[in-house]
């Protein structure tokens, strides 16, 4: 683990401090919605991107926000949003990442019961996506977020865990590593691993999503392994 690193596995006195939220909202027109694995990704390189962004560290005007919510309880909500509810959240501060198909803004952390109201209104059902045809074979020389085969999960919740991957192989990776993956973008796959394979990265030393149970599935099960080149053992 970075000796930077904020995840604790063990209760802090931060978990009876004040929970923040990180908010993501997906554009889903009715017309023209984004894949499903683009928009895993696209949340994924999200998350990335807030936290490496300048305003979230050091004197940046995110960066209390930011350190407040990066506890072990790193809890994230994506919400969806078309046509002009997309217009009034892009003129929220926060970042839009693309994808391909798919568009995510993220913003920086607010407190659980203090959502603004063009995010607070936001639906969070609704983010059933599809893909049109299997995805391809991930780079086995690039990052790739393992979802479990064991677990089920809608779109927006498997975004919101794939977003948690992420940051866990960020909180992992040494400073040189990270801006080496800064500089390709964030390139990274989301693939749904097979059960023999899902049981070897369990075994492998990788990061583990281990979910808290607030939304959807029961609290402690593993929904996501990051694997990281930089990490792999």
């Amino acid at each position: 683990m970075s000796p930077d690193s904020p995840f604790r596995h063990a209760s802090t006195d931060r978990d009876e401090a004040p929970q923040f939220v990180l908010p993501l909202v997906a554009r889903i027109e009715k017309t023209a919605p984004p894949s499903l694995t683009d928009a895993l990704e696209t949340a994924a390189r999200a998350v990335l991107t807030v936290l490496a962004d300048e305003r979230s560290t050091g004197d940046g005007p995110w960066a209390r926000a930011m350190r407040d919510w990066q506890d072990a309880r790193i809890r994230k909500v994506v919400r969806r949003a078309r046509g002009a509810e997309w217009r009034r959240a892009s003129a929220l501060d926060g970042i839009t990442v693309t994808g391909g198909t798919a568009e995510v803004r993220v913003f920086p952390p607010v407190p659980l019961d203090g959502w603004p109201k063009e995010l607070a209104r936001l639906q969070v059902s609704g983010t059933d996506l599809t893909d049109p045809a299997p995805p391809a074979a991930p780079d086995p020389a690039g990052p790739v977020l393992w979802l479990s085969p064991e677990v089920e999960m809608s779109a927006g919740k498997a975004m919101a865990q794939a977003g948690h991957g992420a940051q866990l192989a960020w909180w992992e990776l040494s400073e040189t590593d990270r801006k080496a993956w800064a500089a390709t973008g964030f390139a990274l796959a989301v693939r749904t691993a097979e059960p023999a394979r899902w049981a070897a990265l369990m075994a492998s030393g990788l990061p583990v999503v281990r979910d808290a149970g607030f939304t959807e599935i029961e609290a402690g099960s593993c929904t996501v392994v990051a694997d990281h080149p930089a990490l792999r053992r």
